[in-house]
């Protein structure tokens, strides 16, 4: 994602204005020699502000984000967290983290949450759902919505790839008891490492926040070393040194954004009329980050041969295939123990995703690659792909 293609010289600007300030790099105290700035609280207003919600906490990673929110809905050890077979494994290791068991539900031809198959996943046991909206496109969120009011579960929505996208023209991740957001390096807007909890409900927003930090309450009436507690929590937090780069990155948001969706436009004209290849389905409501095209061949055999003739010309891909066993619950037969099947059934069930991913190529949208340098990478691939029988 396109992050690390904008570091320059506002985040160099935003660091030595940190230093400039006395150089704190802890999110608290040292009040008498900071100059007054408190730049995870800045970043925490900026983001939640930016996209439109009342509750923002910056935390250590948007793997922490998962946990900390799911911590904060109500998660504990024994309840069971449905989310889908393809989406980073940092989303399956929060739930086991918090002592929960994660229930896989493969995706649809959107290869994100098939909602068919989440709501016959549902058990007494289930208290939550994490839609994890896949390389910039959103879930069937108003189906998934549906589900979950019918049953009283919880959403924390997993937007950690697709911040910048959009649900019916509201930024993803806005609507539901939570959401979780991340800043890697390899991220939409990035801080190194770091993320982001956000909401709309206050108490979750207070969970959250004691939990990311030890059990801090943030009591005024206390100093931080005498603060009150009513729960045991974690370190989690974000340090100053990372939330100054994200003030300067977050500015760059919507730059990102206009300049995906172009660049994207080019590729998916140079390929639309292609008679062998189809396309990832969009959800009506759904208007994507366009970090990336997906394109599907009708058998993984294609795909694959696809691909190599990419590597030969010099073409990239993203996640699909190139770091799928990261991104896909097929492959992550050391977690069998938590996920409660054996290798077999593991495969077995992974089988309606496999057929949906393993035909699948995803090309990476660069922000600063040059049109021209696009239109030849998409005149290559259309090259490529009539030769396919």
């Amino acid at each position: 994602m396109p992050g690390f293609e904008l570091v320059g010289k506002e985040e160099r600007e935003e660091i030595n204005q940190l230093f400039d300030d006395g150089g704190i790099l802890f999110a608290h105290g040292f009040d008498a020699i900071r100059n007054g700035r408190y730049r995870v609280r800045e970043f925490e207003k900026a983001f939640a502000d930016k996209i439109g919600v009342k509750y923002a906490q910056a935390v250590s990673s948007g793997t922490a984000a998962i946990k900390v929110a799911l911590f904060a809905a109500g998660v504990r050890p024994g309840d069971e967290v449905i989310t889908q077979a393809f989406t980073f494994i940092a989303t399956v290791e929060a739930i086991i983290d918090l002592g929960a068991k994660p229930i896989l539900v493969n995706v649809n031809e959107t290869l994100n949450l098939d909602p068919i198959e989440l709501k016959k996943a549902i058990t007494p046991r289930t208290k939550a759902i994490v839609p994890v909206h896949m390389l910039g496109v959103a879930c069937e969120m108003d189906k998934i919505q549906e589900i979950a009011t019918e049953f009283n579960l919880a959403i924390i929505e997993d937007n950690c790839e697709s911040l910048g996208a959009r649900w019916n023209g509201k930024y993803l991740g806005t609507d539901s008891l939570a959401c979780a957001w991340s800043f890697d390096a390899g991220k939409v807007i990035i801080t190194g490492e770091g993320g982001m909890v956000t909401t709309n409900d206050e108490e979750v927003y207070k969970l959250a926040r004691e939990y990311h930090d030890h059990g801090h309450e943030y009591n005024a009436k206390f100093p931080r070393g005498r603060d009150t507690h009513r729960i045991r929590g974690f370190n989690y937090r974000m340090s100053e040194l990372q939330a100054a780069i994200g003030l300067a990155q977050l500015k760059k948001l919507d730059f990102i954004v206009s300049t995906n969706i172009e660049n994207y436009n080019i590729y998916f004209e140079a390929l639309k009329d292609l008679p062998n290849i189809s396309f990832r389905r969009i959800p009506n409501k759904s208007q994507p980050l366009c970090d990336c095209l997906i394109f599907q061949l009708d058998i993984a055999e294609k795909a694959k041969w696809v691909v190599t003739e990419m590597n030969q010309q010099g073409l990239g891909t993203k996640n699909v295939p190139d770091a799928i066993e990261w991104h896909f619950a097929r492959y992550w037969d050391h977690m069998l123990v938590e996920l409660g099947m054996s290798k077999k059934e593991l495969i077995d069930t992974m089988e309606p995703s496999e057929r949906e991913l393993s035909r699948s190529v995803a090309i990476p949208i660069l922000v600063k690659m040059d049109k021209n340098t696009i239109t030849s990478n998409a005149e290559k691939l259309v090259s490529i792909l009539k030769k396919v029988n």
